[in-house]
């Protein structure tokens, strides 16, 4: 499914570029950042989590994927020139992570058996922030060129691997599966990667990161809309 969400998300990016006569610099003389960027942002974290969420609990992953505001406060202090430490952003950085963890924190067990996963989706998470260190270093580039290099260079490092692991001519997915998977390729990596190169350039790092907050909140309030799943923290409110 990576394979195909990054190669669909790719698509409606390139045609962009193409309307507004905008030049993909996916193979010129900086194609190291985006092969990196690529491999670092869209390779990495897809099979690490994917992965990881097998062997843990969900608020367990919640919690540690929301852990990127951390990193990317560290990262960004040590390796840009505009991220620095300072009181306040450190303190709305933990109050946030905190709060994540007050309300994801119900029977979490971490123990043999899950602690390597646990790490997998830690590392898989922190790839996003180290990927938007590198991502700022080419930051003068358009975010369109800059978005559909990275999405080539994935591509391209995600055909053989899924090829030899997945063998996806094998495959007859069903007509949701094959709609879901749309979805995911146009929407949520195509042009929410538009998306989040832009914020990350004008907003920085660690603003940007700090959608991880929102990333457990919403997959409460929409499993509980469209699986029906009603999670302890929510009874009260129903």
């Amino acid at each position: 499914m990576q394979f195909s969400r990054v190669l669909l998300g790719s698509i409606p990016v390139l045609l962009l570029c193409y309307y507004k006569k905008i030049k993909i610099e996916a193979f010129s003389k900086d194609w190291p950042w985006f092969a990196s960027i690529g491999f670092i942002n869209l390779v990495v974290p897809f099979f690490l989590i994917a992965y990881g969420v097998k062997s843990v609990q969900s608020n367990l992953a919640a919690i540690l994927m929301s852990t990127t505001p951390l990193s990317s406060t560290i990262l960004g202090h040590f390796y840009t020139k505009n991220e620095k430490f300072n009181l306040i952003k450190t303190i709305g950085v933990l109050i946030g992570f905190f709060g994540i963890v007050y309300l994801f924190s119900d029977n979490i067990v971490i123990n043999e058996n899950n602690f390597i996963s646990a790490l997998l989706i830690l590392f898989g998470s922190t790839c996003y922030v180290i990927g938007g260190v590198l991502t700022l270093k080419i930051s003068k580039k358009r975010n369109e060129n800059v978005t559909g290099s990275i999405l080539i260079w994935a591509t391209i490092i995600l055909l053989p691997i899924v090829s030899f692991l997945e063998q996806p001519w094998n495959l007859s997915p069903r007509l949701d599966s094959t709609i879901s998977v749309i979805y995911l390729g146009i929407v949520s990596t195509g042009v929410a990667w538009l998306l989040r190169f832009r914020i990350l350039k004008q907003n920085g790092l660690i603003f940007q990161s700090q959608v991880a907050y929102l990333i457990p909140i919403f997959g409460v309030i929409l499993s509980y809309i469209f699986l029906k799943e009603v999670k302890k923290l929510l009874l009260p409110y129903l």
